[in-house]
């Protein structure tokens, strides 16, 4: 049986765990739209990365924002060892930019890197939207590409890139001022990793809701 991570609201049951890592930081995600103030280092850089994860899981980890130390491995395969953690980050920090195939292959080799003990999927993916949206003016329509199909497409990816840039570039969306298609986005990233207990609408809704009753 895995052992809960110690966690900032003392919760023993994983069960329980994930229900309110998901309610406080898809909250969370869901306020980083459009929010320029947000955006006061290189997003291309890991700080910026950083201080995603941190945004969303600081009320829940301690560790939020801060780079794991020890080492990691998910369905068989283990990402990179504590010891070369910081040399890999300078490496994909120092990869060009500026085109599509150039931001997916940057994400890919973040992604093997896996630099928080949790949170990393769903924190790149949020890093991912900053680029294409910065770089390219477009971002990914996650409800397109299905978890199956992108699950196995990451796993393939160390090796070969090219299935997990097809199925980027077939979800590419215009509609980047458009903030239901980024909650969407919000909902399907989280489910990718299993948590699916609210919906970002239902979220919205309880925040109006509330500030109603103020």
């Amino acid at each position: 049986m895995n052992e809960v991570l110690e966690n900032k609201l003392n919760i023993k049951s994983q069960f329980e765990l994930d229900k309110q890592e998901e309610l406080i930081s898809k909250k969370r995600a869901l306020r980083l739209f459009d929010n320029k103030n947000f955006i006061s280092c290189d997003i291309y850089k890991f700080d910026f990365l950083a201080k995603i994860h941190k945004f969303l899981f600081e009320e829940i980890y301690h560790f939020a924002g801060q780079i794991r130390t020890q080492n990691i491995s998910k369905g068989g395969f283990r990402f990179a060892p504590v010891l070369y953690i910081n040399e890999a980050i300078k490496k994909v920090e120092n990869m060009p930019n500026g085109s599509f195939d150039e931001i997916v292959e940057k994400y890919v080799e973040m992604n093997i890197i896996h630099p928080f003990r949790e949170g990393n999927g769903r924190s790149m993916r949020i890093w991912l939207d900053f680029m294409m949206r910065d770089a390219l003016k477009l971002t990914i329509e996650w409800s397109r590409i299905s978890k199956a199909d992108y699950m196995l497409a990451m796993e393939r990816s160390p090796i070969k890139d090219t299935e997990i840039k097809a199925l980027l570039k077939n979800a590419l969306n215009q509609d980047i001022g458009e903030f239901s298609l980024f909650a969407r986005n919000v909902d399907i990233s989280y489910s990718y990793e299993g948590y699916d207990f609210y919906t970002s609408f239902e979220l919205l809704k309880s925040i109006d809701e509330n500030r109603k009753k103020i």
